[in-house]
């Protein structure tokens, strides 16, 4: 991604396990938008999910104070006890990633992460793990296996040795479950629509797609994993009933590796294997000019006009299926002009 500032940016995309309030949405991002030096770039709720993914980058100082607040604030305003949601979550603020966009080490985030979690678990009273280049232990490193168990399993994992949390308290009531916080690359949250509404079905392509791949038995009845189609990528099937689709959803840990557009027709072979078709896709939150400009030329490899690849990219993507796509609205480095 190209630098668009000289200063150093830092960026920062928290999960809130709220996706179908807007009063209660907005009370979140009006606490993270009201820190000088943070602009607020995004904000894109799911229903079915139950969940938001919020979008902001600024200074490392503000940015770390944004993000303090509006965990604080997901805090006061969601009961996790009455949530239901469609997408895997252990608290109020599910996860708060730290990503270094200009003028920044990944050990400097690090740092800050580490900051941040010490200050939440003191201040807020919230057990936090890290994870990513931020976690203390091997085990903790991969986001799914500290979610393992979500909300209702945390009064019982938490006691575990191995599940301590990194700070806070281990000892209930968790009224806001537990937050997971990091320092991390940049990811892509992406989910490719199916034309069957069987989520068993999308998590069998999942399986075939996602990088850790998939358990099958052999011959003598043992079970043997085989590695799926797309390093760096991560995936789940689901079923999206304000959608009537499943889907299989991705993140996209590494776009060198797999860029998005590999992504997407490797989910479309193994559906066509299945007798299925792949009717389109939905991006979540923002994602860098090259995501889409790599994408086009892919689809249209002897175009180099940049507007026309955006748009073959929208097209044969299908990401206007599921609702309006503003491309000037989805582009990193667009919205830093702004």
């Amino acid at each position: 991604m190209q630098q668009v500032n000289e200063q150093p940016l830092l960026e920062c995309v928290p999960n809130f396990s709220e996706g179908r309030n807007p009063e209660l949405i907005e009370t979140i991002a009006a606490s993270i938008r009201q820190v000088e030096g943070v602009n607020l770039l995004h904000v894109d709720p799911g229903f079915d999910a139950n969940r938001t993914v919020m979008t902001f980058v600024g200074t490392p100082e503000a940015v770390v104070e944004a993000a303090f607040q509006g965990i604080k604030t997901a805090a006061q305003v969601i009961g996790m006890r009455q949530h239901h949601g469609a997408h895997p979550r252990i608290g109020a603020t599910d996860v708060c990633p730290l990503i270094p966009i200009n003028g920044l080490k990944m050990a400097e985030v690090v740092k800050l992460a580490r900051q941040l979690g010490q200050r939440v678990g003191a201040e807020l009273n919230i057990p936090v793990y890290l994870y990513e280049y931020a976690a203390t232990a091997p085990h903790r490193r991969n986001l799914a296996h500290i979610r393992q168990g979500e909300y209702e399993g945390l009064a019982t994992k938490i006691v575990q040795p191995d599940w301590q949390p990194d700070y806070g308290p281990s000892v209930g009531p968790f009224l806001a479950g537990a937050t997971v916080l990091g320092a991390r690359k940049f990811l892509i949250a992406y989910n490719v629509n199916l034309n069957t509404k069987d989520p068993e079905i999308a998590q069998r392509i999942a399986e075939k797609v996602r990088e850790s791949g998939y358990v099958q038995r052999d011959e003598q009845g043992l079970k043997q994993r085989f590695p799926g189609r797309c390093p760096g990528v991560k995936a789940i099937g689901w079923y999206m009933p304000a959608y009537g689709k499943a889907q299989v959803s991705m993140n996209i840990t590494d776009l060198d590796q797999t860029p998005l557009h590999l992504a997407f027709e490797a989910c479309r072979e193994e559906a066509q294997r299945l007798g299925l078709e792949v009717t389109g896709s939905e991006l979540i939150g923002l994602a860098p000019l090259r995501v889409f400009l790599e994408a086009g030329q892919y689809f249209i490899p002897y175009e180099t006009d940049p507007d026309r690849l955006i748009e073959a990219t929208i097209t044969h993507l299908g990401l206007r299926e599921l609702g309006g796509f503003e491309r000037g609205q989805r582009i990193l480095e667009d919205q830093f002009k702004k």
